[in-house]
């Protein structure tokens, strides 16, 4: 399947994002305001200018919204307050459907802040990460499995972001897992793609993502070898596809596996978000009937694009068009 033919078919297709959907804010300062505070003689950092967007899964959505795909839509949890608020505005004007996120007043929204220099556009300070590290509340995971219960049918693709590196802190709690591999069940021709970060082992009949050091990571929890075919297995995935950066992406089927190469860019300007426009391009490419190895092209295309940008960039169907005319077989 061609390229022109997998952008073709997104905007007749929907996808809903599941689990953690995160607000980035970029907070530039000025070096030159750093006056320390007369109360403890700590230097201050002035911000001079703040960019918010969709973090995590809602980078995923915004990819996804980018490329075009008719229909997009969040699920997950925010806190009642300021930053959930910017995060529905970010979701909302990107056209991005917010309303079924669940807000909760005893969370805080997960929320990544980058601090950047003015004077030479590097973050060049430690990031303020507002996080969770308390599992949540039972009518609140109620409440996100409810909804992916009742909004999975009106969506050909579900792609679950497992973003949280806390034990007890995400969205995607084992319940969200259970409905998941139920709606797998009930559904296979649905296109249910996980990206995880420390417990893609723990999903059922689904599509993992994984990126090399988290599949390696995954295979010794299982056991004491890096077996990726034994990993396919013990989830029960319908394909498993290992991501190794710029070397390209392992596929692993019921059928075997295939090493999927991918042109190297040269000094990228930033790959923060990759997988994340990786996983929005191949799960798209899949549901518009491209193959497992078509899928995984499309991705690293969308990917390569990506990270030629500052920030969790997103990809455009005429700078996809354009890349693959200039780099094709790609």
């Amino acid at each position: 399947m061609k390229v022109p033919e997998i952008l073709s078919a997104l905007p007749g297709l929907s996808a809903l994002v599941v689990g953690d959907i995160c607000l980035d804010r970029w907070c530039t300062y000025d070096p030159a305001t750093a006056e320390p505070s007369r109360e403890t003689g700590i230097p201050r950092i002035g911000v001079v200018a703040t960019e918010v967007t969709p973090g995590a899964g809602g980078t995923v959505a915004n990819n996804l919204a980018a490329l075009g795909v008719g229909r997009v839509a969040v699920l997950g949890v925010t806190g009642d307050d300021g930053f959930g608020f910017e995060l529905r505005r970010a979701l909302e004007v990107r056209r991005i459907e917010a309303q079924r996120l669940v807000a909760c007043g005893e969370l805080q929204t997960f929320t990544y802040t980058k601090v950047i220099n003015a004077s030479n556009g590097v973050e060049d300070r430690p990031r303020l990460d507002f996080i969770r590290t308390q599992p949540l509340a039972s009518d609140v995971d109620q409440r996100i499995v409810a909804g992916l219960k009742e909004m999975a049918a009106g969506f050909q693709v579900i792609l679950v972001a497992d973003q949280a590196e806390t034990d007890l802190g995400g969205a995607v709690t084992p319940a969200v897992r259970g409905a998941l591999a139920e709606c797998a069940a009930r559904e296979p021709e649905k296109i249910i793609w996980v990206d995880s970060r420390m417990r893609p082992e723990m999903f059922r009949r689904v599509i993992v993502k994984p990126n090399q050091q988290e599949a390696d990571a995954a295979c010794r929890r299982l056991s004491a070898q890096t077996d990726y075919e034994a990993l396919r297995n013990h989830i029960d995935a319908p394909l498993l596809l290992v991501t190794h950066g710029g070397d390209g992406v392992l596929l692993c089927t019921r059928a075997g596996r295939e090493w999927i190469k991918t042109r190297k860019v040269d000094d990228p300007v930033d790959i923060c978000g990759a997988g994340d426009s990786f996983s929005a391009g191949a799960a798209m490419a899949l549901a518009a009937s491209a193959s497992p190895a078509e899928a995984a092209r499309f991705g690293n295309l969308v990917a390569s694009i990506t990270i030629m940008k500052k920030g969790t960039g997103t990809a455009s169907p005429a700078e996809v068009l354009q890349a693959a005319y200039e780099h094709p077989g790609n």
